[in-house]
């Protein structure tokens, strides 16, 4: 069918990018947890990638701004985005909790629950980028649904150890904020599938 007005395709591309950009952070994260060799240009790496991801979340809130025709909801797109923000946003901060605490090694279930954002990272990207194509979004969203579980398990057995193990009362606060920092950005993951499912559910 002729369309009189062409629908936008452009906060496709921008919601790629940030999604791209939190791809990204999560792999950085994860290798800053398991090898901090070089912390501080690790770090940097880490807020430079969080910088793109600042410029694409602001793009995509102009362009809803100049744009009359939007894909889906403009409500929608707003909190799609945030929400994959507010994940990089998370990400970020748990990789500058090691500058700022002087953490030198992080402990190994601070490098597990990078991991798992690494995982949530590259299911939400895939169902971002299956939203223009109306594909199977909602297997991927389950997926972060079910990660996110996993990572409240690894969470809560660290916490509960460290409150076990560690005498000292400031490293105990400095381990325990970093593990509920990178738990956090789990959560987000969470949330931004949820907002994903939701879109896929009102265009069904």
């Amino acid at each position: 069918m002729f369309r009189l007005i062409p629908r936008e395709t452009k906060f496709f591309e921008l919601l790629a990018e940030l999604s791209s950009c939190m791809n990204q952070g999560a792999r950085v994260l994860r290798g800053i947890m398991e090898d901090p060799h070089d912390l501080e240009t690790q770090v940097e790496q880490m807020q430079a990638i969080e910088h793109r991801g600042d410029k694409a979340i602001h793009a995509i809130m102009t362009k809803l701004n100049q744009t009359f025709i939007t894909p889906f909801d403009r409500e929608d797109i707003h909190h799609l985005g945030s929400s994959l923000d507010d994940v990089l946003d998370f990400m970020n901060a748990a990789a500058t909790r090691l500058v700022m605490y002087k953490i030198a090694q992080p402990p190994p279930a601070a490098a597990e629950l990078a991991g798992i954002l690494v995982l949530q990272s590259g299911e939400l990207a895939k169902a971002v980028s299956l939203l223009e194509k109306n594909g199977n979004v909602m297997d991927h969203c389950e997926e972060v649904n079910r990660l996110e579980d996993e990572a409240d398990t690894i969470s809560r057995k660290a916490i509960a150890q460290l409150f076990e193990h560690e005498k000292d009362p400031i490293q105990l606060i400095k381990m325990k904020e970093l593990y509920e920092v990178l738990e956090m950005a789990t959560d987000k993951a969470e949330d931004a599938a949820n907002v994903l499912e939701a879109i896929v559910l009102k265009s069904a």
